[in-house]
């Protein structure tokens, strides 16, 4: 099997510059979405360093004799340790950076990144912060990332809390991003593909806005994956367009025979 991606980002309805960036590298099977924060515009520089860095580092070592920053952990698969050393670079180059000019103090960048075996049979994905990973398969979707925020993951270790208790918890607190501290903690899922499924990676500015069955909706409707991109922001911002939205989509589809 083999991988098509399209990726577009959006500064939506109401912010005035755009704190999302996008990764789309098919030569290394690779996407990511990263949803910065901080004061003034180190948001973007920590969501822009956080995909350059990725960049760079899948350039240098994907297939290469690279050095790795980080020793290879011999439990994880290829993929896994390439996610997760990618994202704990990208985190230290962040962090260094937010202690060099008091403007950058503090920024962050929550991230997302999916990347294919070579033959498109398995997917990995590793996550920090709210930034979603979503399959496609068949008309159903599911959500394969848990968000690292104050309301999931009370209802995640204190589930005997009332709906009326989390209502009142702020909704918009981040528990964990890359760049806050010199190092992150990386969740990480594998699991195997299937011809025809969508994989989706989005910041919160889509996820926040379009309900999950309607996402669904709009990308098996969608007669290409650029156009799917395109819809899903325009809804998005339909929706009221409060934040910076960005998509990459990811579709596992058959090896053309010949």
């Amino acid at each position: 099997m083999r991988t098509r991606f399209a990726g577009m980002t959006d500064v939506g309805l109401m912010r005035e510059h755009n704190e999302d960036n996008l990764l789309v590298m098919p030569e290394y099977h690779v996407v990511a979405v990263a949803d910065g924060m901080g004061g003034h515009r180190s948001g973007d520089v920590a969501s822009r360093l956080a995909v350059s860095t990725l960049s760079d580092f899948f350039s240098v070592t994907v297939g290469r004799d690279g050095t790795w920053p980080f020793p290879a952990d011999p439990n994880l698969t290829e993929e896994e340790n390439y996610v997760v050393t990618g994202l704990r670079l990208a985190n230290r180059r962040i962090f260094d950076r937010s202690l060099k000019t008091m403007a950058d103090f503090g920024m962050g960048t929550t991230i997302v990144t999916a990347m294919f075996d070579k033959n498109a049979t398995r997917v990995t994905v590793g996550h920090v912060g709210d930034s979603r990973c979503y399959r496609i398969r068949g008309d159903k979707i599911t959500q394969l990332t848990r968000d690292h925020s104050l309301v999931s993951d009370a209802l995640h270790m204190a589930p005997w809390m009332t709906e009326e208790e989390i209502k009142r918890l702020p909704p918009n607190v981040i528990t964990r991003a890359l760049g806050i501290r010199e190092d992150v903690l990386v969740d990480l899922l594998t699991e195997e593909t299937a011809a025809g499924d969508i994989y989706l990676l989005c910041s919160d500015g889509l996820s926040g806005l379009v309900k999950d069955p309607e996402i669904c909706d709009i990308v098996t409707k969608a007669p290409s994956l650029d156009e799917a991109c395109r819809v899903l922001i325009e809804r998005a911002n339909f929706h009221g367009g409060l934040d910076n939205i960005t998509v990459v989509l990811a579709r596992v589809e058959p090896d053309q025979p010949g």
